[in-house]
């Protein structure tokens, strides 16, 4: 008996790919890196007493300092919701401070406060080692080549959806 041509010669099937998702082996593949990859950045951030995507904020608040809570809504491409938890829990930390805004009174300006300029390099080194347990057994030629291609795609992405915060 001859194996199926759509099953045993194809490196998806052989991979176990779920068979709705047999149409996309690439966007399964991407989907399931980056579940892998935010549980791996989310280990090294409890280290440091933040969660997932708090390290994002305050990055933004380190490079740009004080801005408007709305402005840092849109930065974050976030529900306002979601980045106002990140706020309480990150002002409850001692990492950020909110305060009117002098120029408006109904708007609130953010800033990330000198204790949290403390954990910027501890953030920094958290990242690099995430970059390197990632891209461990990749040459140099193979990351550059990858994130090449990872443009290409978040360019695609960004074409189909017009959701491109910060671009």
């Amino acid at each position: 008996m001859q194996p199926d041509s759509t099953t045993a010669a194809d490196p998806a099937c052989a991979a176990g790919l779920p068979s709705a998702a047999m149409g996309g082996p690439v966007s399964h593949a991407v989907s399931r890196v980056a579940r892998l990859h935010r549980n791996a950045a989310g280990k090294l951030l409890r280290g440091l007493g933040l969660y997932p995507g708090q390290e994002f904020l305050l990055m933004h608040l380190w490079d740009t300092g004080a801005v408007r809570q709305a402005e840092l809504i849109k930065a974050m491409d976030l529900d306002p919701s979601t980045v106002t938890k990140m706020l309480q829990r990150l002002e409850q930390t001692g990492h950020v401070r909110r305060r009117p805004d002098p120029d408006d009174r109904r708007a609130v300006l953010v800033e990330a406060t000198v204790e949290s300029c403390a954990l910027r390099t501890d953030v920094c080194d958290a990242w690099s080692s995430l970059e390197e347990h990632t891209l461990t057994g990749l040459d140099p030629a193979e990351r550059a080549e990858l994130v090449r291609l990872l443009a290409k795609v978040e360019d695609n992405l960004c074409q189909e959806t017009g959701d491109c915060p910060g671009r």
